[in-house]
């Protein structure tokens, strides 16, 4: 065989090789994939700070004594951030425990504005858009105690300290607002309060010494009070008739759709969804059980009568009576009810 040959035959024979080593290597990659979960740990080449000897919140810890992993602090000492060495500021009081007269930050337009802000969210509920106590919660005939009002001569002669301690730890029937509300925020509320009270007693020599036009002024509210008792007028006009959109409004403005879903989802109450009209057991008041007629007269009692005929299955929900309720805006809930239903 000539050399001219041999080095053809070696090149076929290399590139063969090299074939033959690429079929192998792609079954042994395959024969990796078996479409099953290795029993063992995976590869973990970079550690880190994977692997600690740490132990878990609420983990049992046998190092020590009492077991607990998650210790208690040491007697004395306080965490950094949580220092709170100012009891006038953070707890309203002054070093021997006494209510401080007046509000430890300073007072701004800004500041007071987020006071208002403030209140409305959390306070008006109880004591009311001016903090005459005439709250929806307190007023609206749900058996909550009535909220004090603000102007009475025993607040308005609190001190600060009093004032800010009934937010940060509840007086009487009002809880603790300390989880809801920031140190700095209840003391923009208590600020609002005053300034609040302060806007009911201003005479008209106050006003005068502030370079106000009292007459302007008396004429541009007296305007107002015209407009909003004519557009009350005409409001009232258009509800002089049942009409299905002021039953939506009545139904929107007190919560029905917590309780009573149009879907026919069942929630606390029976859905309204093709309830009129329909036939069901109910447990009367006597605890007797009988089968009515979902109708006009059955809707408007369980309206402002609710604990007269319960629905069978919902025997133990509670349902508030609604009977603060106009009859024109009852009538208006029984016509959004029917358009509720195919019956």
């Amino acid at each position: 065989m000539t050399k001219g040959n041999l080095r053809i035959s070696s090149l076929m024979n290399t590139s063969d090789l090299k074939k033959a080593g690429g079929i192998l290597l792609v079954g042994l990659m395959l024969s990796g994939c078996r479409g099953t979960i290795s029993e063992k740990p995976p590869i973990h080449p970079n550690t880190n700070m994977d692997f600690q000897p740490r132990k878990e919140a609420q983990e049992l810890n046998n190092f020590y004594l009492d077991g607990r992993s998650m210790r208690q602090p040491v007697d004395g000492t306080v965490a950094r951030g949580l220092r709170k060495a100012d009891a006038a500021y953070f707890e309203g009081v002054d070093e021997n425990g006494d209510w401080i007269e007046t509000m430890p930050v300073e007072v701004t337009r800004a500041f007071l504005y987020r006071g208002q802000e403030r209140y409305d969210i959390f306070c008006t509920p109880c004591h009311g858009q001016v903090g005459d106590g005439k709250g929806i919660v307190t007023t609206g005939g749900y058996g909550y105690v009535p909220a004090p009002t603000y102007h009475q001569d025993r607040l308005r002669e609190a001190t600060d300290g009093e004032l800010y301690s009934a937010i940060y730890n509840g007086v009487r029937t009002m809880p603790s607002y300390a989880q809801q509300i920031p140190v700095n925020d209840r003391w923009a509320i208590v600020a609002y309060i005053r300034a609040l009270q302060t806007s009911q007693y201003v005479t008209e020599a106050d006003i005068q010494s502030m370079d106000v036009d009292l007459d302007a002024l008396k004429a541009e509210n007296a305007a107002e009070m015209e407009e909003q008792a004519a557009a009350e007028a005409a409001k009232g006009e258009s509800n002089l008739t049942p009409s299905v959109d002021l039953g939506k409004e009545v139904v929107t403005a007190n919560g029905c759709a917590a309780c009573h879903s149009t879907d026919g989802t069942s929630i606390i109450g029976p859905t309204w969804l093709n309830m009129f009209g329909s036939q069901a057991e109910v447990i009367t008041e006597s605890g007797e059980y009988e089968t009515v007629t979902k109708d006009a007269d059955y809707v408007h009692e369980s309206i402002v009568k609710p604990a007269a005929k319960k629905t069978k299955g919902f025997e133990t929900g509670v349902m508030v009576a609604y009977d603060y309720l106009s009859e024109n805006e009852i009538l208006s809930v029984i016509e959004y009810i029917k358009t509720l239903s195919d019956n």
